[in-house]
């Protein structure tokens, strides 16, 4: 058999295999962050935990017209501690930097800018809904030329993204970095 033939089969069989096609849940933010349900997995986000975190957000989409996947993240990890029972102690601070800077432009000024939609409008005002603090960095927003009044009403304009990154663990929230 060749290693073609090999492959194709290990594909079929992984893709008709019952355990392995589950459909995506959504328990929490219910657009974005799609999850799968692990019913078997015996290490979960503890319940007994409060869960402080402050992520970096620097990475951008691959073209203007889609959902920035690094923002698309944080809903996945709100999903994913939800479905592992953590939700209710969760408090999670954004700090949007660099190529992810974008994602906070008020739709008018994203079409101004990329002649589209801004795809991460709903997505921004889901993770808001769910308690997330969503803050961009001033002098990201200084060196892209985009001023205060361009920025959605659900965001907060930072000093930097680098003075709320150190506040935050200060005071005692793990840092991530999409």
């Amino acid at each position: 058999m060749s290693k073609s033939k090999i492959f194709i089969f290990h594909i079929l069989l992984w893709s008709l295999s019952p355990s392995l096609a589950q459909d995506m849940v959504n328990p929490v933010i219910e657009t974005y962050g799609g999850i799968y349900d692990i019913p078997e997995a015996t290490v979960r986000p503890s319940s007994d935990l409060e869960f402080k975190v402050v992520i970096d957000l620097y990475s951008g989409s691959a073209s203007p017209d889609k959902l920035n996947p690094a923002l698309n993240n944080v809903a996945r990890m709100i999903n994913l501690h939800a479905i592992g029972g953590a939700i209710q102690s969760m408090d999670i601070v954004l700090a949007i930097h660099g190529q992810a800077n974008d994602v906070v432009l008020s739709n008018n000024h994203y079409f101004d800018r990329y002649n589209v939609d801004n795809p991460n409008v709903e997505l921004i005002r889901s993770l808001k809904a769910a308690g997330v603090k969503l803050t961009v960095c001033g002098q990201s927003l200084i060196g892209n030329n985009v001023t205060a009044d361009q920025v959605l009403e659900e965001v907060d304009i930072a000093t930097s993204m680098l003075t709320t990154v150190t506040t935050y663990q200060l005071k005692g929230y793990a840092l991530l970095s999409f």
